[in-house]
C-alpha cells in the first residue's frame, strides 16, 4: 500500500471542505435545489476532460446490470437527495457547525459498511464512531430548534452519502471520471429542474458561473479523487481520511464568512478529531481467498493482487498507477488489508 491513495483522499477532502462556506455564501442568491443542480452540473463539467481522454464514453444503458444499478443508487442517494438535504441544513445553521456535522458521514459509512457491505470494524472503530456521534450532539445542544433541525437535515444527508460511498466504491465497470460525469449530469439536471419549478431564478451571470466553478472543483475533481482512493482503500477507510474536510471548511468559514468558533464547537472538533484517529488507525489481517475476477479500476503492481502483464510492454511490472480492464486469478493468502474492491469477503 502506497501513500498515493491517502494523498488523493486528503486533497479530495480539502476541495470538498471548501464547498460548505462557499455554498453558504451562494445560498443568499440561490435556493437549495438550484444550487445543488448547478454544483453537480459543474461537477460534470469538471470531469469531462478526464472522461474524453478515455473514449468511448459508455452510456448507462450499455453498462452491465450491476454497474448500472450501483450508479443509479449513487445518483439518487449521493447526487439528488443528499446535497439538497445538506443545503437546507446549511440555510439554518452556521457553516462551522455544519462542517463538523458532516463528520457523521464517517459514522454512516462505517455502520452501513458493517451492516450491508461486509466491512470490518473493531472496538476502537466503534468507539470512534460513538465519539463522532457525541460530538454532533454537543454541536446541536444549546442552538435551539434551528440547531436540531439543521443537525437532523445534515445527518440525513450524511446517511445518503454513506450509501453513495459504498455504491461508488463498488463500481468497477466504468472509470471514476465516467461515474462522476453521469452522476453530475443526471443529479444536476434533476435538481436544477426542480429548483426552477419551485422558485424563480433571478440571479446574475456572476453568481451562476461561481456556483458552476465551485461544482467543478469541490464536487467534480473532489469526487474523482475520492472514488479513486476508495477503490484502493475501501469506502470506510477512505471516508475516514475524507473526514478532515470539515476542518478545511472551518478555516475558510472563519476567513471568508467571518464566523466565530464557539467553545462547544472547539470541544466537538477535538472530540471528533480524536474519534477519527481511532477509526483511521484500525485495519485487520486474516486468511482469505480471492475468486477469479474481471474488472477495471486504478491500481499499481506493488501487491500480490496485480501481477498481470501488459501487452504494450511485455515483462514490465508497470509500477506507475494506472487503470485498465484486467483479470485476477484465484488466490489464497493472508495480509493486512482494508475492505477495498478485492476484500469484500466474509470473515470471522
Amino acid at each position: 500500500m502506497t501513500l498515493r491513495p491517502f494523498l488523493l483522499a486528503l486533497v479530495s477532502a480539502a476541495l470538498f471542505g471548501a464547498a460548505t462556506p462557499l455554498s453558504k455564501y451562494l445560498l443568499m442568491d440561490l435556493g437549495p435545489f438550484q444550487l445543488s443542480g448547478l454544483l453537480y452540473l459543474g461537477a460534470a463539467v469538471g470531469v469531462l476532460p478526464a472522461t474524453l481522454r478515455r473514449r468511448p464514453i459508455q452510456p448507462p444503458w450499455q453498462m452491465d446490470v450491476p454497474t448500472r444499478r450501483r450508479l443509479l443508487g449513487a445518483i439518487c442517494f449521493g447526487g439528488i437527495v443528499g446535497p439538497v438535504l445538506l443545503l437546507f441544513g446549511l440555510r439554518l445553521a452556521a457553516a462551522t457547525s455544519v462542517a463538523l456535522w458532516l463528520n457523521l458521514e464517517a459514522v454512516a459509512t462505517a455502520v452501513l459498511g458493517v451492516w450491508f457491505f461486509r466491512d470490518h470494524l473493531g472496538r476502537n472503530s466503534w468507539i470512534g464512531a460513538a465519539g463522532i456521534l457525541v460530538g454532533a450532539l454537543v454541536l446541536s445542544w444549546g442552538q435551539g430548534a434551528a440547531g436540531w433541525q439543521a443537525g437532523l437535515l445534515v445527518a440525513a444527508a450524511c446517511l445518503c452519502w454513506g450509501f453513495d460511498n459504498h455504491l461508488t466504491a463498488l463500481i468497477d465497470g466504468i472509470t471514476p471520471a465516467q461515474s462522476t460525469l453521469w452522476k453530475g449530469l443526471a443529479a444536476g439536471s434533476v435538481n436544477l429542474a426542480v429548483g426552477l419549478a419551485v422558485e424563480p431564478f433571478g440571479i446574475g451571470l456572476t453568481v451562476g458561473v461561481a456556483a458552476l466553478v465551485v461544482g467543478v472543483f469541490a464536487y467534480g475533481v473532489s469526487i474523482v479523487l475520492y472514488i479513486t482512493a476508495a477503490q484502493q482503500l475501501g469506502a470506510t477507510r477512505s471516508q475516514l481520511i475524507f473526514s478532515t474536510a470539515p476542518y478545511f471548511a472551518i478555516v475558510l468559514s472563519v476567513m471568508w464568512l467571518g464566523e466565530t468558533i464557539s467553545p462547544a464547537q472547539i470541544a466537538a472538533a477535538v472530540l471528533v478529531g480524536a474519534s477519527v484517529v481511532l477509526l483511521t488507525v484500525e485495519w485487520h489481517s486474516h486468511d482469505h481467498a480471492h475468486v477469479a475476477l474481471d474488472h477495471e479500476h486504478w491500481h499499481d503492481h506493488a501487491d500480490e493482487h496485480h501481477v498481470h502483464q501488459h501487452t504494450d510492454a511485455p515483462g514490465s511490472s508497470n509500477p506507475t498507477p494506472h487503470t485498465h480492464r484486467h483479470q485476477h486469478t484465484p488466490l489464497h493468502h493472508a495480509h493486512h488489508h482494508w475492505p477495498d474492491l478485492h476484500h469484500r469477503h466474509e470473515h470471522e
